[in-house]
C-alpha cells in the first residue's frame, strides 16, 4: 500500500485546483491488442540516422545511452511526511538501472550522503542543488550535432510556475557545465516529458502542454512548430490535442502515447468498464489523429494498446495516482516498466513490452509513491545518448 497520507492527498487536489497535481494527472486504462510486430530492437547498439539539413538530430530513447540522469527529491513542502518514501520508489529506480547503464543522480550537497546511502556504491551521486525528482523535464534535452552531443535547454519554469523550481530552473545549466557538454538555449519554454521522437524527424507532442500561456504566452501553434523544428532538428510535428489544466504538466506525452520502432506506437488505454473522461477522451482523439497521419517518412502508424491495470487490485492510492504504463524508461538493453500490483495487468503490460522489445530485459519496478504524486519512471530518468560509460 502506499503511504500517501491524507494530507498529502488534500494538498494534491489543490493543485489540481490550479493546474494540476504533481507530476502528470493520473491517466485511466482498458484492452488489449497485442502485436506481433516487433519494429528493429537492435539493443544498446541501435544504428542512428542521420542527422537532418540542419545539422541537428534528436535521437530515439531506444539508441546507446551513456547514461542515465537521476534527481534527488528535496522538497518537504512538497511531499510532506511521504518523502522518505518517495526516496525509496527514487532509490530502487536507480539501483536497477544502474544494473544496465550508468546512474548519476543529483542531490543537494547537504543531502548527498543519505543519497549514496540510499542509492548504493554502483549509483555515482553528484552535489547538484535540486528541488525535485522530475528529471526527464528539469535536464536538458540531448540532440546530436556534428558528431557531438548537445543539450537543449528548454527554459524549465515549473511547468508553468505551478510548483517552486528555484534550483531545478539552474539544473540544464549546471549539469551541462558540470559535464562540459555544450548548451543550447531553447527559444521556447517546456520540457522533456512534453517530446516522444522516432529518432527519425518525427516529433509527437501534446499541444496542452507547450501551446499555453503558461509556458509560451503569445506564441502561435504554428510558430512553436517552427522552433521544434529547428531547435531539435526535426521533420514533422504532430499534434495531439492532450489536457489542459488537470494535472501540474499539461498532459505530457509520455504517459499518453509511446514510440517502440519507427512507426509503431503504445497507446494508453482506460481499464475495461472506466467511464469516459478527459483523459481516456483523450486516448481517443490520439487514436483518432494517429490513424489518419503519417511520419516524417511517410510511414503509417501501427497503434498498439496498451492497457491500464484494475484500480481495485493496484497496491498504490491517492485521487491522482497515475496508472499507465506507457511512461515506461528504455536504457540500455533494458526496458523499466512500473509494478502496479495487479498481477494480470502487469504481465500483461509485460508482454507486450517483450513484443515490441525482444532483445531487451524488461523489468518491473515498484513506483507506489511516485504514482501517488503524479509520475512514473520515465518522469524521474533522463538519458544522455552516446557511447556507454565505462
Amino acid at each position: 500500500m502506499s503511504h500517501l497520507s491524507p494530507s498529502r492527498r488534500a494538498a494534491l487536489r489543490a493543485f489540481a485546483a490550479i493546474g494540476g497535481a504533481l507530476g502528470l494527472g493520473a491517466t485511466t486504462a482498458c484492452g488489449s491488442d497485442k502485436s506481433t510486430r516487433t519494429g528493429s530492437d537492435t539493443g544498446t547498439g541501435t544504428k542512428r540516422a542521420k542527422a537532418t539539413d540542419g545539422g541537428r538530430r534528436f535521437g530515439a530513447e531506444w539508441e546507446s545511452h551513456t547514461r542515465t540522469f537521476m534527481s534527488w527529491p528535496a522538497l518537504a513542502s512538497v511531499w510532506e511526511e511521504d518523502l522518505p518514501y518517495v526516496r525509496e520508489d527514487i532509490a530502487r529506480i536507480a539501483r536497477a538501472v544502474g544494473e544496465y547503464e550508468a546512474v548519476v543522480m543529483m542531490a543537494r550537497p547537504d543531502q548527498l550522503k543519505a543519497a549514496q546511502r540510499a542509492c548504493g556504491s554502483q549509483v555515482e551521486v553528484i552535489p547538484l542543488a535540486v528541488d525535485d525528482l522530475w528529471a526527464r523535464d528539469t535536464v536538458p534535452v540531448f540532440v546530436e550535432e556534428d558528431g557531438e552531443t548537445v543539450g537543449v535547454d528548454f527554459n524549465f519554469n515549473g511547468w508553468g510556475n505551478k510548483q517552486e523550481h528555484t534550483n531545478d530552473g539552474q539544473v540544464g545549466r549546471a549539469l551541462l557545465r558540470e559535464y562540459d557538454i555544450p548548451r543550447v538555449k531553447a527559444p521556447l519554454v517546456s520540457e522533456g516529458g512534453s517530446f516522444e521522437t522516432d529518432g527519425e524527424g518525427t516529433l509527437l507532442i501534446t499541444e496542452s502542454s507547450i501551446v499555453n500561456d503558461n509556458r509560451n504566452r503569445g506564441k502561435s501553434r504554428d510558430r512553436i512548430e517552427a522552433e521544434l523544428l529547428e531547435t531539435l532538428g526535426l521533420k514533422k510535428v504532430i499534434w495531439l490535442a492532450g489536457v489542459r489544466g488537470e494535472d501540474i504538466t499539461d498532459a505530457h506525452v509520455d504517459s499518453l502515447v509511446r514510440f517502440t520502432a519507427p512507426g509503431v506506437v503504445l497507446l494508453d488505454q482506460a481499464f475495461p468498464g472506466t467511464p469516459p473522461d478527459s483523459w481516456s477522451r483523450s486516448a481517443d482523439q490520439a487514436r483518432s489523429v494517429l490513424s489518419k497521419a503519417t511520419d516524417a517518412r511517410g510511414r503509417r502508424f501501427e497503434i498498439i494498446d496498451l492497457p491500464q491495470p484494475d484500480l481495485d487490485k493496484i497496491t498504490g492510492e491517492g485521487d491522482d495516482f497515475v496508472s499507465t504504463y506507457a511512461n515506461f524508461y528504455i536504457a540500455n538493453d533494458s526496458v523499466f516498466m512500473p509494478k502496479f500490483g495487479d498481477r494480470k495487468a502487469d504481465d500483461r503490460a509485460r508482454g507486450i513490452l517483450q513484443d515490441h522489445f525482444p532483445k531487451r530485459d524488461i523489468v518491473p519496478v515498484r513506483i507506489d509513491t511516485i504514482a501517488s504524486g503524479g509520475g512514473g519512471i520515465h518522469c524521474s530518468t533522463h538519458d544522455e545518448p552516446g557511447k556507454p560509460a565505462d
